[in-house]
């Protein structure tokens, strides 16, 4: 793919960011309640409802608004949580590696499951191996994620407590991060407790994200597997001496690869997305979490720059999902 190409996306990202937050703004401010009164309580006075009102730039008209709004993001600045008091940019900023260390972590795993049993049911093709994994993905993809989480919480929380249920780690753990990765930050400055602290932590709420995704990835890449299976290309390697499994692997995965792919870069937006009950249910300090509370407070300028957040990572995963399927797929790259 041409470099024009990539930069007409980028253009594309602006009327995508400008409609997400247009109508994001609008709807906040026709849906009934008032945030004030709700952060002030009832035992405010008029004088002093009018007088956050103005703080926060709501004593004018929508249109009014807006632009005022327009103008501080595009300087950078998303305004203050009405419920935290607290500047927005900083709150997301603070929360959103949490948030993304969990995602990546759950792609790892629902990538590796739907890798070993898609190359499973190929291998083992019309026999009982790929019967027990249709059955397997027909049974996990029919159970939603926040299901999961309480099932596991359930399961492995209470009935057997083996795993922790809340929180990122340990109360006995401290770690003064830079970043607020954790994961990654640990394993860089070699304090390996707080690394198993965290990844002890993460393993439900992640396992919760990533078995829906599995599914869904794994039904896609086993139904390609056994197309590229039935091409001429495999057939004149057979009937050279290669076997089936060394087929399936130096040359019907590569190709294979290119819609699962695809596919898990559009999912890896729903898992983010996914992320807004299975942090709330495993009280996971993200923003999926902050979403929640942002939205029973009604906190505007919160719930904007979340949204116009969640709009940037769509853009940009699916950008990096298009450079990956071009380095996977040579006829991209010649187009």
């Amino acid at each position: 793919m041409s470099n024009s190409y990539f930069f007409n996306r980028l253009l594309l990202a602006i009327p995508t960011l400008a409609g997400a937050v247009t109508i994001t703004f609008i709807l906040l401010r026709v849906v009934p309640g008032d945030p004030i009164a709700m952060m002030t309580g009832p035992g405010a006075t008029e004088a002093d409802i009018a007088q956050l009102r103005a703080h926060y730039g709501l004593d004018h008209s929508i249109a009014h608004q807006f632009a005022l709004y327009l103008g501080q993001v595009i300087t950078g600045d998303l305004g203050t949580s009405i419920s935290l008091r607290q500047d927005v940019g900083e709150l997301i900023i603070g929360r959103l590696p949490v948030t993304v260390e969990l995602v990546l972590i759950a792609m790892l795993i629902a990538a590796s499951l739907a890798l070993v049993l898609a190359l499973t049911g190929t291998f083992w093709r019309d026999r009982w191996p790929e019967r027990l994994v249709d059955s397997f993905i027909g049974i996990v993809v029919a159970i939603p994620d926040f299901l999961w989480a309480l099932s596991l919480i359930l399961i492995l929380g209470v009935a057997m407590p083996v795993m922790p249920i809340f929180g990122r780690m340990d109360l006995t753990v401290s770690f003064d991060s830079w970043t607020n990765f954790y994961l990654t930050e640990s394993l860089l400055r070699g304090e390996f407790e707080v690394t198993r602290s965290v990844l002890h932590h993460m393993v439900l709420p992640a396992v919760s994200l990533a078995l829906p995704l599995m599914a869904i990835t794994t039904r896609v890449l086993k139904s390609c597997l056994n197309a590229e299976m039935n091409r001429e290309y495999v057939t004149l390697a057979r009937t050279r001496g290669f076997s089936r499994l060394k087929v399936i692997y130096s040359q019907a995965l590569r190709n294979a690869l290119v819609p699962a792919t695809t596919l898990s870069g559009v999912q890896f937006t729903f898992l983010i997305g996914g992320t807004v009950l299975v942090e709330r249910i495993f009280g996971y300090p993200g923003i999926g979490n902050m979403a929640i509370d942002a939205v029973i407070n009604r906190d505007l300028p919160l719930i904007q720059g979340l949204v116009l957040t969640f709009a940037i990572l769509f853009i940009l995963v699916n950008l990096l999902i298009d450079l990956f399927v071009t380095f996977l797929d040579p006829r991209l790259r010649h187009a």
